[in-house]
C-alpha cells in the first residue's frame, strides 16, 4: 500500500480519542499513519492522550495547531503537513467517534483501484445515520438534495466528512482559496472534484453531541451560490 496519512481534526475528544487511535493502529497496514490535528480550542486531555500514543508508536504524529481558526483550518493544516511528509494518499475523518475506523479499509481499497477521490456516503445503499435527531437527518439529506440541484452534481451524500484523496488531487488544489470555514467545506470539496475519477462508499455515521447552529446553515446557503464563481481560483495553473 502507498504511504497513507489520516488527517483527523480533534478538540475536546478525551472520551473517544484513545479508543479511536488504538482501533486505527490495530488495522493490518504497515504504511498507514495518523495525524491528529489538535485545535487550540481544545481544553481537555485530548492532546495528552495523543502524545502518549505518539511516544508508543511511530505511526502517530500529534500536531497542535496554535493558529487554528476552527475545524476546517485544522483539515487544511493536516493536509499541508501530510503532503510535506510524503503522503501518497490522504484520508480525512472525524476524531469524535462519528466515523468508524473499521470502515477505513474500503476507502484504501478504492484508492488502490485508482480512484482520485473516495467519498463516504450515509445515504447510499448500505450506509446509515445513527443516534441523530430527525432535524439533523433532514438537514443533511436536504443539503445533499439542494447542493445537487444548484451545483449540478449527482452524489448521494454531499456533506459527509469521511473522504480520501490521491496526493495529486490535493497538490493541485489551492487549499487557501476555499470559501467555507464550516459545514459547507465538504460540499465545496466535492463540487470542485466532480470531474475527477471519484466513487462513493457506504458509511455508518454515529451521532455526536455537537449541534448545528443557525449561522452554519445560513453560511451554507450563501456559499452554495458562490462556488461556481470561485472554482476558477481553486485549481493551480
Amino acid at each position: 500500500m502507498k504511504k497513507t496519512i489520516i488527517v483527523m481534526p480533534v478538540a475536546n475528544e478525551e472520551n473517544t480519542m484513545g479508543q479511536i487511535l488504538d482501533e486505527i493502529l490495530a488495522l493490518p497496514y504497515d504504511n498507514l499513519y495518523i495525524y491528529p490535528v489538535v485545535d487550540s480550542y481544545s481544553k481537555d486531555r485530548t492532546e495528552e492522550i495523543i502524545r502518549e500514543r505518539e511516544k508508543a508508536s511511530d505511526k502517530v504524529k500529534c500536531i497542535f495547531y496554535q493558529e487554528s481558526t476552527g475545524v476546517i483550518s485544522c483539515y487544511l493544516e493536516g493536509f499541508r503537513q501530510a503532503l510535506e511528509d510524503g503522503a501518497e494518499q490522504v484520508l480525512e475523518m472525524d476524531g469524535g467517534g462519528s466515523h468508524l475506523p473499521a470502515e477505513i479499509p474500503q476507502f484504501l481499497d478504492r484508492l488502490e483501484e485508482g480512484y482520485d477521490c473516495v467519498w463516504g456516503s450515509r445515504f447510499m445503499e448500505g450506509g446509515s445515520m445513527r443516534e441523530q435527531p430527525l432535524y439533523r437527518r433532514i438537514l443533511s439529506f436536504g443539503g445533499t438534495f439542494l447542493s445537487n440541484l444548484v451545483l449540478g452534481t449527482r452524489l448521494q451524500d454531499m456533506t459527509s466528512g469521511f473522504e480520501a484523496f490521491q496526493r495529486e488531487v490535493l497538490e493541485k488544489l489551492e487549499l487557501s482559496h476555499f470559501l467555507s470555514t464550516g459545514h459547507m467545506y465538504q460540499t465545496e470539496m466535492r463540487f470542485y472534484c466532480r470531474n475527477l475519477n471519484t466513487v462513493e462508499v457506504p458509511i455508518h455515521y454515529v451521532g455526536t453531541a455537537s449541534s448545528l447552529k443557525g449561522s452554519s446553515v445560513t453560511e451554507a446557503l450563501r456559499l452554495l451560490f458562490q462556488l461556481k464563481e470561485n472554482e476558477g481560483m481553486i485549481w493551480k495553473k
